[in-house]
């Protein structure tokens, strides 16, 4: 056992021996029951140091046991955290699964604070490595979830990251980026709605990435045109 994996050793079994709060996650996976062990729980969240001990869902053999510095989640009127449910501006899970890198294995994001845009929900995304049989922390995916509002969507269709950014009440940005194997993130549309004008009107400007070239489209919509419910 190598020294990384002693000191997870050692900080599993010093919280298992300190009475911390645990929940047993067996949905939300395909291959993976999940073991949360949290440092402080009240009767509508938890939070702070955190680990998730990740288990075949054949086997029930441990695969690998993940930390966040502050696990950060509510609770259920069942007293329970959900998993894999991302809400903009409203409930994020501790832990989501998703193949987030579109290589066909699924991947997990853990919820580590609230250090997103606006105080929203931040998470350390870890992708699976097929060589090494484990997952390994993504920087560029963990960025995205850090320098946003909340977590970043999937299209599994089109094989894309989708991402929401604002400033006040008045501006906001969409930002779809596409996976490309062994090189990363490349961003190939934004949608801006730009409404600080202080007029009547938003303005929404498109911008695609075509044959690696940008196209940009903006026009103006009367506000309550643009904004009515349908």
């Amino acid at each position: 056992m190598n020294k990384y994996n002693t000191l997870i050793s050692f900080v599993f079994l010093g919280f298992l021996c300190s009475g911390q709060h645990h929940f047993e996650l067996k949905t939300g996976s395909n291959h993976y029951d999940a073991v949360i062990t949290v440092n402080d729980c009240d009767a509508e969240k938890c939070s702070g140091s955190g680990i998730v001990e990740l288990k075949d869902k054949k086997t029930l053999r441990t695969i690998q046991t993940l930390t966040s510095d502050d696990l950060y989640f509510y609770l259920n009127k069942d007293q329970q955290p959900s998993v894999n449910v991302i809400q903009l501006y409203d409930e994020q899970s501790p832990l989501i699964f998703e193949d987030f890198n579109f290589d066909g294995s699924e991947d997990i994001a853990i919820r580590n604070g609230n250090e997103s845009s606006y105080g929203g929900s931040s998470y350390d995304v870890y992708v699976y490595n097929s060589t090494k049989k484990q997952f390994v922390i993504s920087d560029e995916l963990t960025t995205l979830a850090f320098e946003n509002l909340g977590m970043f969507q999937t299209d599994p269709k089109r094989k894309r990251l989708i991402t929401f950014s604002k400033s006040g009440c008045c501006w906001h940005l969409t930002t779809e980026y596409q996976v490309i194997p062994k090189k990363g993130l490349d961003k190939v549309y934004e949608l801006e709605e730009d409404a600080m004008g202080g007029e009547e009107f938003v303005k929404v400007t498109k911008r695609q990435k075509i044959n690696n070239k940008w196209i940009v489209k903006s026009k103006k919509y009367p506000i309550k045109q643009y904004y009515k419910e349908d």
